[in-house]
């Protein structure tokens, strides 16, 4: 991923406009864009888990390009997960249906390991785990 990408589920804010790696596209478009793929990684569940991906914290960062091509760093909730040779596909497969996306890639990564301290508290909730 380039220099100017924007970044979704990092502690980095984008950018700011003017600086010399801030993004080409319209403010406007960029929260859109980061709505929708929000949205759409909401749609993929771990099937042994009743909680989506993004809110159980397996989503580590998302990168938006200026060209709004997509990459996902993503993990899952241990290594040898039954779904780690699908979900990465279940997850490129969501964010294309993102109207205004290039291009997806997804990469997986087991560092940091997951834990449940990623969970959002809509998540634990879910879980009972609050």
């Amino acid at each position: 991923m380039s220099e100017d990408a924007n970044m979704i589920g990092t502690e980095e804010p984008a950018p700011a406009a003017g600086s010399p790696h801030a993004s080409a596209i319209p403010p406007e478009e960029l929260a859109q864009l980061t709505d929708d793929i929000i949205a759409a990684l909401k749609t993929v569940y771990d099937p042994e888990i009743p909680v989506d991906i993004y809110e159980l914290g397996l989503i580590y960062k998302v990168d938006i390009s200026d060209d709004r091509d997509v990459v996902v760093d993503m993990t899952l909730t241990a290594p040898g997960c039954p779904v780690a040779g699908t979900m990465p596909v279940m997850v490129e497969d969501a964010v294309r249906t993102v109207e205004g996306i290039a291009d997806v890639r997804v990469n997986m990564t087991f560092d940091p390991p997951w834990d449940p301290s990623r969970m959002s508290d809509e998540a634990r909730v879910a879980l009972n785990m609050y």
